[in-house]
């Protein structure tokens, strides 16, 4: 369990290093993304809404894990609160636990539990938004419980985005290794948004708009030919479940 959470809380940090706005990247429908390290796949298979699907797998580890995503928009009085929506399951394969996640809303705010079902230890982490006098921002808590313990047996806080300590600490973040785009397939997603990560790293941000438009209208032009076909759109690696 310790592991999961450490795993956890330090994946916040390393998907949110860059300074250069994320917003560009709006997933199409049936966007692939594949890296060569690991048994990975992520594809979007819902436009309305937007759902996302991850399934990865460390075959030398026997470590395996799985989750959709999408976000809801809610007004809170004077601001916009975006809360995903989804879980996530992690699964050790030689012991067969499974460690279900649930997602936190964004800024970071909200309570997370990962709860493993076979030994029914969990841990209950908080993101802490910032009050409105004083205190930080990107505030992070976390308690690991045994089954039917009240007292926690590993802790940790920090900035999630910077530092975190906890009685164990993590060795840094891998570098993933993806295909070059000449080699991939037509909806990866690095070949789908070259064009606007060009545009970002160089700073224009008008060819950046124009490129991400190209790409949303594509898909517009996509969708209107379905409706007028009648066809529906079928997802390439994962399947649909009510």
């Amino acid at each position: 369990m310790v592991q999961v959470v450490r795993w956890y809380l330090s994946s916040f940090h390393a998907g949110r290093k860059s300074q250069v706005a994320k917003k560009p990247y709006n997933p199409i429908l049936g966007e692939l993304f594949s890296p060569d390290q690991l048994s990975f796949v992520a594809e979007q298979v819902s436009h309305h809404p937007p759902i996302s699907a991850f399934y990865a797998e460390h075959v030398n580890k026997r470590i395996q894990f799985d989750a959709w995503l999408w976000t809801k928009s809610k007004f809170l009085g004077l601001s916009i609160g975006v809360h995903n929506i989804g879980k996530g399951v992690v699964t050790l394969l030689d012991t067969q636990e499974e460690s279900i996640l649930t997602i936190p809303w964004i800024e970071l705010g909200g309570s997370v539990c990962i709860e493993c079902v076979q030994t029914g230890h969990k841990a209950n982490v908080e993101f802490l938004t910032k009050p409105f006098y004083g205190g930080k921002k990107h505030r992070v808590t976390c308690e690991v419980f045994g089954a039917n313990d009240k007292k926690p047996y590993y802790t940790a806080q920090g900035e999630w985005n910077t530092r975190m300590d906890g009685r164990w600490t993590d060795s840094g973040a891998r570098k993933k290794r993806v295909s070059p785009v000449s080699r991939q397939q037509p909806h990866e997603s690095r070949r789908i948004w070259r064009h606007v990560t060009c545009a970002l790293r160089a700073q224009d941000t008008e060819a950046a708009t124009a490129a991400k438009r190209a790409v949303e209208q594509t898909q517009r032009d996509a969708a209107k030919q379905r409706d007028n076909t009648g066809d529906k759109w079928a997802t390439q690696v994962m399947s649909l479940s009510e």
